[in-house]
């Protein structure tokens, strides 16, 4: 029996080895395409995934790499893990634009009733200032302490004048979320100001507040995220053209008068505002008797959250249980004994 020739096995093997390579590929472009639906997929993802088209010879070289490689595996991971659930809400309570969104709503609605799952209630309307992430009691405490330390920092960029908002127009993000704009003017500067020193202020409490975008005010009144099922039912994107008639839409102004501290996962309020923590008020409100009527009971709830929280503080201190529990005890104790000698002295008398 003749033995393969030389070159004949090396015939086989180049084919057998760019098979594997030619599968290595087709394997590692699937895995990518699946990688990039995922959400918050970036271009960077190849990168992170240490997908590298050259192969780590050095090893000299590894280990001296495998410092920085850990310290940015340790990077990504805390920005993987940084999940806000809690933000500073302006809250939009002017009629005249709830009105105006729930007509805009409305039409999209009857062009695609699958939408109707993906609009915000009314009740949700606001502007956020600022997300950040609040792990504990503790860490809402200092969120509380920081907002009201805001306070004299946003009277101060606003020198006694209101800060009026005025809506106008729609735009999207990513054709994903739906939402009416800011319109440009003298009040955009502000704005951005008080977002800036409220980010500062959260911050050197130790909290982690903010976003790598930009901030950008804008109201919700749509997000594809709401009806996840929407996707499966082939809505993958909002059509531009469903509010087309909206576009240059005045929807009215607001009036910054209040900034809220609210959670998003707590359960929403009866009227579909978010659960608030604390608020602050900026200036006078330029309103009638029932808002103000709204607002003091707002301030009394408030008022009496933070003391029932403090007593509730209280208790739980060990120091504080083991101080009641002496009064109890030591107060049945002598209960008992002057029981005890009531019963002693009725008996010396007879």
């Amino acid at each position: 029996m003749e033995r393969p020739g030389a070159g004949e096995i090396h015939s086989n093997e180049c084919e057998n080895v760019s098979k594997k390579e030619k599968m290595s590929e087709e394997f590692e472009a699937d895995t990518m395409d699946r990688l990039v639906d995922l959400p918050f997929a970036t271009i960077d993802i190849k990168d992170d995934c240490r997908i590298t088209d050259e192969p780590q010879i050095n090893l000299k070289r590894s280990k001296e790499n495998e410092q920085s490689k850990s310290d940015q595996i340790k990077k990504n991971k805390k920005q993987k893990d940084y999940q806000p659930n809690y933000f500073l809400s302006i809250p939009i309570t002017k009629k005249e634009i709830t009105r105006g969104i729930k007509i805009l709503q409305n039409a999209i609605i009857q062009q695609d009733q699958r939408l109707a799952k993906a609009m915000v209630g009314d009740g949700s309307f606001h502007i956020t200032l600022l997300v950040m992430q609040l792990f504990n009691e503790d860490e809402v405490n200092l969120g509380i302490d920081a907002l009201l330390e805001l306070k004299p920092f946003i009277e101060e960029i606003l020198q006694g004048k209101h800060l009026i908002l005025p809506f106008q127009g729609i735009g999207n993000f990513g054709n994903q979320v739906g939402f009416v704009k800011l319109a440009e003017g003298d009040h955009i500067n502000p704005l951005l100001e008080i977002a800036e020193i409220a980010k500062r202020t959260f911050q050197e409490k130790g909290i982690l507040a903010g976003e790598s975008r930009g901030f950008k005010p804008h109201l919700t009144f749509m997000k594809l995220s709401k009806a996840p099922w929407l996707r499966k039912n082939g809505v993958k994107k909002i059509d531009p053209e469903l509010y087309e008639k909206f576009i240059s839409h005045r929807f009215g102004e607001e009036t910054l008068y209040r900034i809220d501290l609210c959670s998003m996962l707590k359960k929403k309020q009866s009227n579909g505002y978010y659960h608030c923590e604390s608020s602050i008020v900026i200036g006078k409100k330029p309103i009638g008797i029932q808002d103000l009527i709204n607002e003091a009971l707002h301030q009394e709830r408030m008022g009496l959250k933070s003391k029932v929280k403090q007593i509730k503080e209280l208790l739980l201190k060990p120091e504080t249980q083991d101080k009641i529990r002496k009064e109890l005890f030591e107060g049945r104790f002598i209960s008992n004994s002057n029981q005890a000698n009531d019963v002693d002295f009725g008996m010396t008398l007879t």
